[in-house]
């Protein structure tokens, strides 16, 4: 136990040497992430407000045929501005991006509204961009209301009570939380731990092993009369030591960033206490040793420095197929779920923003899985040490 405890010293000091190691493990990775979610978050939010203070401009053409409605549009934030352009006219100034949104007014509208007859309005509008396509079902959603409003005072008129046109009247319940409604705006938040965790302990995993063989010293350092699974454990507990740095930073950056983020006007409202964030850092720790041990077990397969960076660089990202294949199929958390490392760290971590509590036995299991899995990987390399094809 002692050579373990001086083989993980050597290798954690050595590092802490490396200002470049340190820089891009302990620096960029758990700063530049959480840093650069949180200015999105404030970009979108600040964006979303804008969009609700500023009008909807749409062009109308032949507004003079129906005051009224135009009358109505202005009364709801809808900016109006003139256009005569014929259905050609009006398809060309959409596609050149003359106009967002184009509402036509036929000449036969007056006569057929008078008469209480359908009268139809025509909507331009380029519908691939997601934003006009937002706006257009907007300016839909208020014209809709309009001509709701119309016939209900069209058979009020004709002493038919209203209501009996709505013969099933649906009303919309949310029961979502402010802080519920923060794992949808936060949902990379799994990413960004996981990815930062890995590249903390990477360039150790990486220097230990690879770098020790390029170097010509890990032969040397193998014919030490100490046990080689001894010395490999101790370069994996090094490693481990970077990771749960690295997690600590993360975040910690993230609260401090969140901090910083407004999102009260978008009705959301982020939890990132002391507590919370501790409870984060002891429900995803679990999966530090399996990070350590897959990157020390595949960097052992590698002969150079650069070899090894490029397969861990794609083996990082792993770990965070799990958390795809959850927000492609909305995978909810379950028993089964749980026993699924890095899915596992995901759940909970989303729980702890929403402000629940997964059940212990979950927990628990989610622990137990990912330390059982790390451990076994961590054994698996420390068998592959006592080869002596590991000095090949």
């Amino acid at each position: 136990m002692r050579a373990l405890w001086s083989v993980f010293r050597k290798e954690f000091l050595e590092n802490l040497r490396d200002r470049r190691t340190l820089t891009t493990a302990l620096l960029l990775g758990p700063l530049l992430g959480p840093l650069a979610l949180a200015g999105l978050l404030q970009f979108v939010a600040q964006r979303e407000q804008d969009k609700l203070d500023k009008p909807l401009p749409v062009a109308v053409s032949h507004a003079e045929r129906a005051p009224n409605l135009i009358t109505y549009l202005r009364a709801n934030s809808v900016e109006v501005s003139p256009a005569v352009l014929d259905a050609a006219a009006a398809q060309q100034a959409i596609q050149s991006r003359k106009h967002r949104l184009i509402l036509a007014i036929p000449e036969n509208f007056a006569g057929r509204f008078a008469d209480n007859s359908p009268a139809s309005v025509y909507l331009y509008v380029d519908a691939a961009n997601i934003e006009d396509g937002r706006a257009m079902r907007r300016v839909a959603a208020l014209i809709s209301q309009y001509g709701s409003t119309i016939a209900q005072l069209r058979l009020t008129a004709r002493g038919v009570d209203p209501s009996i046109a709505l013969p099933i009247a649906v009303q919309t319940i949310d029961v979502s939380t402010p802080r519920s409604r923060a794992e949808t705006v936060l949902g990379m938040l799994s990413y960004i731990v996981i990815f930062a965790m890995l590249l903390g302990g990477m360039y150790l995993a990486i220097d230990a092993t690879a770098g020790e063989r390029e170097r010509g010293s890990l032969e040397p350092l193998l014919t030490t009369p100490i046990d080689r699974s001894q010395i490999v454990y101790g370069k994996i507990l090094a490693a481990c030591a970077f990771m749960l740095i690295s997690l600590v930073l993360t975040l910690c950056t993230v609260a401090f960033a969140m901090s910083r983020v407004r999102l009260d006007g978008a009705g959301i409202a982020v939890d990132f206490s002391p507590g919370t964030v501790l409870g984060m850092i002891i429900t995803t720790a679990p999966f530090i040793p399996l990070g350590a041990g897959l990157m020390t077990l595949i960097a052992t397969f590698t002969r150079t420095y650069r070899e090894a960076q490029s397969w861990l660089g794609i083996a990082m990202l792993v770990p965070t197929l799990p958390l795809v294949f959850a927000s492609v199929l909305s995978l909810k958390p379950s028993l089964a779920t749980m026993a699924i490392p890095s899915l596992s760290q995901h759940f909970q971590l989303m729980a702890a923003l929403r402000g629940e509590n997964l059940p212990l036995s979950w927990m628990l299991l989610s622990a137990g899985a990912t330390l059982g899995l790390g451990l076994l990987v961590c054994w698996l390399v420390g068998r592959l040490y006592q080869r002596e094809a590991i000095l090949g």
